[in-house]
């Protein structure tokens, strides 16, 4: 089976970086049945992290931010792939796009289980559709 590659929409929202931030949020997502593809915290500057949240519905958690008084960042665009677990798994998507000379801004990958793997990477803007076509992303 090829490998799922979709594109995403997701925004950030910056905490102070002390224990119990994270699970304040998700907390409140989880009430509200936010329903999340992906979650990545961070330490940032000046005594922050950052929380990057990948909804399954950005209006919902938009939603929820402003009954939280969350200040979320601008919506961004990255890419989430998934697949069967195999040698080379990643390494296909990230050379793609070396080939075509897209430089990845950041990337997660992770196995999940049951022979599966996904993966989360983010371009710079400027090449974002460049990339969606290389990757064949929906």
């Amino acid at each position: 089976m090829a490998d799922n590659v979709r594109k995403i929409n997701y925004c950030y929202i910056k905490v102070p970086n002390r224990p119990g931030q994270g699970i304040k949020i998700l907390e409140e997502l989880k009430q509200n049945g936010v329903q999340l593809y992906a979650y990545s915290g961070f330490p940032s500057k000046g005594g922050k992290s950052q929380i990057d949240l990948i909804p399954e519905d950005m209006a919902a958690l938009k939603k929820v931010a402003r009954k939280n008084s969350w200040r979320l960042s601008k919506v961004k665009k990255g890419f989430i792939i998934t697949g069967n677990d195999k040698l080379g798994a990643v390494h296909r998507h990230v050379a793609k796009l070396a080939d075509a000379k897209i430089n990845i801004t950041a990337a997660d990958a992770i196995i999940a289980g049951k022979g599966r793997y996904g993966m989360i990477l983010w371009v710079k803007p400027a090449n974002y559709s460049r990339a969606a076509r290389v990757l064949r992303a929906k």
